[in-house]
């Protein structure tokens, strides 16, 4: 365990000493931005439920997050109770606002993957990788910015893919359930992109 803890402090370490600038900050500064509360992916969201073509994806994905902030922010990171890094070794200094809650999960890791995996599944690969990409960008953001470890961060994206998964199922089944015909978004995703 001791020997783990030095790999994940010494990675945050690394990111500090080696990798920061003022522009890549700026940058990364904007995607954690995107992240706060979830907001791009319940824009998303929204916005895919006001479509007639995309509308279950809308639903999946609000759902998907709806899990995510409940296991997340609501069960886990009381758990865990994990410090974050910048209080545990003063000298890594944070680029943003401290955050007052814990540590792990990171919520916006786990938030960002739950919708990424969702519309990855359902999407074509010209939304959903796009959609990967910004999900990895914003997890990444999070050690860049000296707010979390990157456990917290691999916890948050299996956290995601864990209620992703969950959603994709209770759409499935709310649909076998109510009898209504499936539009089998995913195999029309298979077929755009072969």
């Amino acid at each position: 365990m001791f020997a783990f803890d030095n790999f994940e402090i010494g990675a945050l370490y690394l990111i500090q000493d080696f990798m920061r600038t003022p522009k890549l900050t700026d940058f990364l500064e904007s995607m954690t931005d995107l992240g706060n509360a979830g907001f791009i992916w319940l824009a998303l969201a929204i916005v895919l439920i006001c479509t007639k073509k995309y509308r279950k994806v809308g639903y999946a994905t609000f759902l998907s997050l709806a899990m995510n902030l409940i296991l997340t922010n609501g069960i886990l990171k009381h758990i865990f109770k994990r410090a974050r890094p910048f209080d545990t070794y003063p000298d890594l200094q944070p680029l943003i606002h401290e955050p007052t809650d814990w540590s792990f999960p990171s919520g916006h890791s786990s938030a960002s993957f739950a919708a990424a995996f969702v519309l990855y599944h359902y999407m074509p690969k010209k939304f959903s990788i796009p959609a990967l990409i910004l999900a990895t960008l914003i997890a990444f953001s999070r050690l860049y910015l000296g707010v979390h470890y990157p456990s917290d961060v691999i916890g948050g994206a299996a956290i995601g893919y864990l209620t992703a998964w969950a959603s994709e199922k209770f759409m499935t089944y709310t649909e076998k359930k109510t009898g209504a015909k499936s539009q089998n978004l995913a195999h029309k995703k298979r077929a755009e992109s072969a």
